[in-house]
This record gives structure tokens, C-alpha cells and sequence, in this order.
């Protein structure tokens, strides 16, 4: 048997095997099948498989040297349907008593659909795959046809034509994940060949296939019906120890828990993070969840365990619309709450964002943009914005297919490095509702104009926010304005946000835009460290003329005006800037370290004499050691350790001081 990923160019996925097949494969393995495995997205990745005309018969030829026997099977999300269907024609051309198979996502609601339409399919299974494919296999082997086999959707014997589709009976679910066999990892290309390519090489984030399933049915989303409205995690003790085995994998560095929706099952996630606090929380790992499911035991448990960054379906702040949506989320939840149990407990929390919803008019959307400005601004979250894609297989996409459609220029967010070849965009455009993944909702209020201001939004505003919280927070004050607003006059000038905001006239906007641009000078000059032998001074000097923590409580009021925010002109404070392992912070220091680190970042060669490295002291003065156990300084390693010099010795470093 040979299973495979059907190909795309999305940079996060194929920096990561695909987990679920890797426990297909396992599966198969138990039961005394050969299996070979092939990700068409990792080939694609190194520059095996080019994403051209002729990619479908270049994957169909890497298939076909596995030499498949008894089936080859396709996993396929709704991006990668298209090429799957292209290779799997292909394929059939070469081998035409070959069955061949799709299963996944991609297939969910469409599985007649495809086989009406689409001869080059033998079967489709259906959600999940590791007793409905060796049931169904064990058939093929004994020349059996499919009656019967839960799960399955078939073709019948074609005589004349394509023959009946028939479609059996639902499998239910696993009831217990924890009887599956470990991943098979060996069936595809070592963790540190992943990592060495692709923009989230550096990230040495191992996918775990931790839980199944989702009890909603968000409208936009087909996750829930594709695993049959059922959520399972894998036991506590399981998934503890396939966390902490990624110890000894070369290039892996942290785990991501593909479960979607981590705490739902709230007894397990506290017996996982029991697991992980009592091995010492050697691994690092993120996960997928619900706000709503995260209270403050459990976030601090996640915490102490070792997780450091949650997505989160936020989708509006607008409960009304997030709930049209069947969210089935309290309108009345306290999201900004949440978020600062989150950043306590130093999780970074990514914002999935949903712009477009039905339901959605620029009240709304204001409302969602507030959340997000102020969710910056006092918890430094990731956000990441979308459209909807009314996929099949889901509500939109059974309500709004028909009358959606692609927008030039807008590329779809569900298929996103798929459906690039013109092969692929023919078959896209002979079906656009079976193929809606790449369609937008062109028939809500609004129409495509909306759509595409939306889209800028989407691209802009969440880097903006990201990059220039406190800025952007005092441009909507100072003007009275709402965030929607302020994005639309900024967009309107074609001005860069800084040049934008200088034009406001507002009394902090230069120094805010210094602090938060020195801030990511920060980040980028960490990323750069030389090496520890090398000392230098580690911090951004800054006067500023506000306080942040009340500053902060003024840009959250939405009841601030220009008065609020003026400046207290006696108010002066010297403050360093850096980032480290605790993230990018700003400390006071008084005006007389200001001035030093100022003066030994001007003149390098003087901090290498204080630290005893050219003609100097056998030690440095202990104020250095005091800077830089406080991140200020960077001092090599004998001299951060040596024993510190008596005042007779270092009379002239004393007077630097």
C-alpha cells in the first residue's frame, strides 16, 4: 500500500510531516501490511517536484516507482484536492486496475460528489482512517468488493459505465486513541531534513497527533462534521512521553499538539500538564484551543508544563456574530481577561480573527479591530486575520457556494500555496462550488469592494498592531477615532504608519514610535548576538517623556481624548531597552548608567578594557557584573566569572563610573 500527501507550497505545513498519515501508516503496519509513504509537499519543498504544468505526472511517476499493489491512497485538504485528482487521473492512465483512494478533509460532504464526477476514484474513506482502510484493504486483498465496510464510499462494478456509488454506513469514532500504535516516523524523512528548509525551519516545531476531533460546527469550518462531532484526546501518560521522546531527535525542538481544541476534555489537560510539570517541563509545546475553555487553573498549569504559545479561534469580539456563526461561545466572555491570565503565565496567544462573517457591518467589525488594538496593547499577542472561504463540507459552504466566487488578486486563506498550476485552475474553474475553498462571500453585503478592503486589513493591520501597538492606540485617542477608521485614513494617504502618525500632531507620537521601533531593533539585534566572548552593550538608550503602566490604562479608554493624552513636561525617564530569553523589556536606569552604557556603546574598545581584556584590571569592576546580570551588558565568560577586582585595582574604572 502506498498512502501520500497530496502536494502544496504552504511553508508552515511542509516544514512538518503530515501526522495523521504517519499514524495511518502505523496502522496498516500492525496489520501486517507494506507500507511506503511519500509527502508530495516535502518533495515539493526540496525542489524534487515542481509546481508547474507538468507536476501532476512528475508526482504520478514518484508514486508509481514505490510500485504500489494493492492501492495507492491520496490525502487530500480542499487546497490540495485539485492536484490529487490530477494525479490520481494520471496514475490511472498508467495503471488502470490500480484502486485508487482519497481520504481526509478535503473529502468531507463531497465524497459522492467526487466519484460521480471523477472515474480516476475507486473509494473514499471517510474521517477517520485506521480500521475503515485495513478493513477495506483486507477486501482489495482477498478480491472482495467494499459491502459493507463501514466508513467507505465506493464505486460498484462499472459494466457498462461508472458504475453505482454507494455509500455505507458511518464508522463511529476510536473510543480510546491510546489502542493505536506509536506513529511510524521512520516512514518518512528524518525531523532535521524537515527543518532544513522553509521559512519555520528555525522554529524545530514535531507535530503530535494528540487528540481527534471537535463537538461544534462553526459555519466556517469543516473539522467538526469531518470527525463525526466527536472529540478524543490521547491518554495524559501517551502523549507525555511521545512529547518528551522529541528529547532525542536531532533539529526537534519543540511540539505542537495537533488536537483543535486542547482542554475540551479539561480532567486530561490537567492530568498532561501534571505529566510534563513532574518530568520538568523539558519540552516546549503549543497548542490549539478555545478561550472559552481555558480558565485560570489551567492556563497556569500550561504554564508551569511548558507551553508557551496557544492559536486561538477568536474568530469576532463581536459575540452576536461569533455565535450567527454556532461558535456557541458566552457573547458576555471576558476575552481581554483570558488573555492577561495567558500572558502571566507567559503563553503567547495567536488571534485568529474572522473579517467578512455574515452578520458583520462596520459596527461589528469596529468592535473586532478595538478588541485587537487593545489585546496588543496590554498582552503582545500574535494576530492573524482571515476571510472566509466557504469550503464544502461545511455550513457556509452548503449556504453561500453558490453564490461566492474567486477575487483576483485575493489569494483564498484555506488554499494558500495550492491550486497554482493551470491544470489545477481549469478543474477549479470547471466546478467552483465543489472547488469553493478558493471562493469568497461576493454575495454578502458589501459585495467585493468590502471584500477587498477587508483583504488590506487582513495583510496590514495585524503586522501594524504587532509592530506599533502604543502608536497606533494613541493615533485612535488623540483623534477620537475608531481603529476602523484611523486604518481607513492611513490607507487613504499611502503614507507608512510612522509617516502617517507624525502627521497627527500629537504630542507623544514621536516618542512612542522611538520606543516601539527601538523595541524591534531589539528583537532583530538579538537574533543577531555575536559570541559570548565578545562584550557589548546589550540595550537602546531612550529618554521618554511618559509613563507606560498609566499611559497604558489612558490608550485602553476608549473615553480618552487629545486633553488626556498630553504630556507631563517635567516628566523625564532615562530607560534600556533589550530582549532576552524573557522577551523585549524596557528598564528604568538612572541618568548616570544611561550615560555609560551610552558612552561604552559608542566606544567598544574601553568596555573590552574594563572587562580586563585588553591591558586592563584581571577582573572587571562590579558594577559591569551588576549590568549585566540586569541584561544590560554582555560580558565574555571568564569575565562575568572572575573574581571581582578590590577598589585599589580598578581606580580607573571606578572613575568611568
Amino acid at each position: 500500500m502506498v498512502l501520500a500527501s497530496s502536494p502544496h507550497a504552504d511553508t508552515f505545513g511542509y516544514s512538518m510531516p503530515p501526522p495523521g498519515l504517519l499514524a495511518l501508516g502505523a496502522a496498516l503496519r500492525e496489520a501486517d501490511f507494506d507500507v511506503r509513504l511519500e509527502d508530495l509537499a516535502f518533495a515539493q519543498a526540496k525542489g524534487e517536484l515542481i509546481a508547474d504544468e507538468q507536476l501532476a505526472a512528475s508526482a504520478a511517476a514518484r508514486l508509481a516507482a514505490l510500485e504500489p499493489e494493492l492501492a495507492l491512497g491520496l490525502s487530500v485538504m480542499g487546497a490540495t484536492l485539485p492536484a490529487a485528482l490530477l494525479i490520481a487521473a494520471e496514475i490511472k492512465r498508467q495503471r488502470p486496475d490500480l484502486p485508487v483512494l482519497l481520504g481526509g478533509p478535503g473529502t468531507t460532504g463531497c465524497d459522492v460528489v467526487l466519484l460521480e464526477r471523477f472515474p480516476q476514484i475507486d473509494a473514499i474513506v471517510r474521517g477517520e482512517g485506521e480500521h475503515t482502510l485495513v478493513e477495506l484493504l483486507e477486501r482489495l486483498a482477498a478480491g472482495a468488493d467494499l459491502e459493507g465496510v463501514a466508513g467507505v464510499t465506493w464505486r460498484t462494478a462499472a459494466g457498462a459505465g461508472l458504475g453505482t456509488v454507494q455509500r455505507e454506513a458511518d464508522r463511529p469514532p476510536i473510543a480510546d486513541l491510546g489502542e493505536l500504535p506509536a506513529p511510524a516516523w521512520d516512514l518518512v524523512a528524518p525531523i532535521a531534513e524537515y527543518k532544513a528548509i522553509g521559512a519555520a525551519a528555525e522554529d524545530g516545531l514535531v507535530p503530535i497527533d494528540s487528540g481527534r476531533g471537535c463537538v461544534y460546527d462553526c459555519g466556517f469550518c469543516t473539522i467538526g462534521r469531518f470527525w463525526g462531532r466527536r472529540s478524543r484526546p490521547l491518554p495524559a501518560a501517551r502523549l507525555a512521553a511521545e512529547m518528551l521522546a522529541l528529547e532525542h531527535v536531532p533539529a526537534a525542538r519543540s511540539a505542537y499538539l495537533c488536537h483543535d481544541l486542547f482542554g475540551a476534555d479539561r480532567r486530561h489537560a490537567l492530568a498532561l500538564c501534571a505529566e510534563l510539570e513532574g518530568a520538568g517541563a523539558r519540552v516546549p509545546f503549543e497548542i490549539r484551543a478555545r478561550l472559552d475553555h481555558l480558565d485560570d487553573e489551567l492556563i497556569a498549569a500550561l504554564g508551569r508544563a511548558g507551553c508557551y504559545r496557544v492559536l486561538l479561534g477568536i474568530e469576532s469580539a463581536d459575540g452576536a456574530v461569533r455565535n450567527r456563526a454556532n461558535k456557541r461561545c458566552d457573547p458576555e466572555l471576558d476575552l481581554h481577561q483570558r488573555l492577561d491570565r495567558l500572558r502571566a503565565a507567559r503563553i503567547t496567544a495567536i488571534l485568529s480573527l474572522i473579517l467578512g462573517l455574515p452578520g458583520e457591518g462596520d459596527a461589528e467589525l469596529s468592535r473586532t479591530l478595538e478588541f485587537a488594538m487593545r489585546a496588543s496593547l496590554r498582552s503582545g499577542v500574535q494576530l492573524s486575520f482571515h476571510l472566509v472561504n466557504p469550503q464544502p463540507g461545511c455550513a457556509y459552504g452548503e449556504e453561500y457556494a453558490a453564490e461566492s466566487r474567486p477575487l483576483e488578486g485575493i489569494p483564498p486563506d484555506m488554499a494558500l500555496g495550492a491550486g497554482l498550476t493551470e491544470p489545477e485552475r481549469a478543474l477549479i474553474a470547471s466546478d467552483p462550488i465543489l472547488f469553493s475553498s478558493w471562493s469568497l462571500l461576493t454575495g454578502l453585503p458589501g459585495g467585493e469592494p468590502r471584500l477587498r478592503e477587508l483583504h488590506a486589513i487582513s495583510k496590514t493591520l495585524g503586522p501594524l498592531l504587532e509592530r506599533y501597538p502604543w502608536t497606533f492606540a494613541a493615533a485612535v485617542r488623540w483623534t477620537g477615532s475608531a481603529p476602523l477608521e484611523v486604518f481607513r485614513e492611513l490607507r487613504a494617504t499611502g503614507r507608512s504608519f510612522p509617516g502617517f502618525a507624525r502627521t497627527l500632531d500629537a504630542p507623544l507620537i514621536d516618542e512612542l514610535l522611538a520606543w516601539e521601533q527601538a523595541k524591534l531593533r531589539a528583537v532583530a539585534a538579538r537574533a543577531l548576538t555575536p559570541p559570548p566572548e565578545v562584550p557589548r552593550v546589550l540595550a537602546e538608550l531612550l529618554e521618554l517623556h511618559f509613563d507606560p503602566e498609566p499611559l497604558r490604562a489612558l490608550l485602553e479608554s476608549s473615553a480618552t481624548g487629545r486633553a488626556d493624552l498630553d504630556l507631563d513636561p517635567g516628566l523625564e525617564r532615562h530607560v534600556a531597552v533589550l530582549a532576552d530569553a524573557a522577551g523585549v523589556r524596557t528598564l528604568s536606569v538612572s541618568a548616570g548608567v544611561a550615560d555609560l552604557l551610552r558612552r561604552l556603546a559608542r566606544r567598544p574598545e574601553e568596555l573590552a578594557r574594563l572587562c580586563g581584556l585588553e591591558n586592563a584590571p584581571a577582573a572587571p569592576h562590579p558594577k559591569l557584573a551588576e549590568l549585566a546580570a540586569a541584561g544590560l551588558l554582555q560580558l565574555p565568560f571568564s569575565a562575568a566569572n572572575a573574581t571581582p577586582v578590590t577598589d585599589s585595582d580598578s581606580r580607573s574604572a571606578a572613575q568611568a563610573h
